[in-house]
């Protein structure tokens, strides 16, 4: 194999899309890893500058990955020449399925950066969120259209893992078997009874979280 890629890594894919999962497994195989930034900044002073803001977090590390990072890709890959780029991504009925049940209704000035100052929640804005989503992925494609050895789409609704991971990075040092599958309804069903066993050991009614 090639020698292993040294510069850093962009994970561009928007949020709900396999971001946890790749962020724990960059982390695992060495990578230092910078996720959501922004969250504490006004709506107005983040959109004057989270391009600035991103661009000097990301000198910082070595990969980052969920939001608002995949809205900077173009600005990211002029100023770190020679990163790698990954995509990822699923079929959007099932992405926004996951974007809504994770936020519903509830407004996140994140999301109106990203879909919009009218979009703050996805529940109510189903059209204008996959519209978002799917042109973003498009861009990107388009972007990298003549630079394949750079962009990885991954999947991991179609079991993509490891092997796609340690080819892309050019890493020979991949874990075999399972990818991190982080967040899944598997696990967070998991804690939600963790979290059940815990408050009922400790007498706490549970009512109010059976609604």
């Amino acid at each position: 194999m090639s020698e292993p890629h040294s510069g850093k890594v962009f994970c561009i894919g928007f949020q709900k899309t396999g971001t946890s999962s790749l962020r724990d497994a960059l982390a695992k195989i060495g990578y230092r890893v910078c996720g959501v930034f922004g969250r504490d900044v006004p709506l107005e002073e983040l959109r004057a500058t989270f391009v600035e803001r991103g661009l000097e977090i990301a000198k910082e590390y070595d990969a980052v990955e969920d939001m608002p990072w995949p809205l900077m890709f173009r600005e990211l890959d002029q100023a770190f020449p020679g990163s790698k780029f990954i995509l990822t991504i699923r079929e959007t009925d099932r992405w926004y399925r996951s974007i809504a049940n994770h936020f519903g209704p509830n407004p996140y000035h994140i999301q109106q950066l990203t879909y919009g100052d009218d979009a703050p929640a996805p529940v109510g804005h189903e059209a204008r969120y996959r519209e978002v989503y799917d042109a973003h992925n498009e861009a990107v494609r388009a972007y990298f259209a003549d630079r394949p050895d750079d962009l990885l789409e991954f999947w991991l609704e179609r079991g993509h893992g490891w092997d796609e991971l340690g080819a892309f990075l050019s890493r020979d040092d991949i874990p075999t078997g399972q990818f991190v599958h982080t967040n899944s309804q598997k696990q967070r069903g998991k804690l939600i009874n963790r979290i059940r066993g815990r408050l009922i050991r400790m007498g706490v009614p549970l009512k109010s979280m059976d609604g």
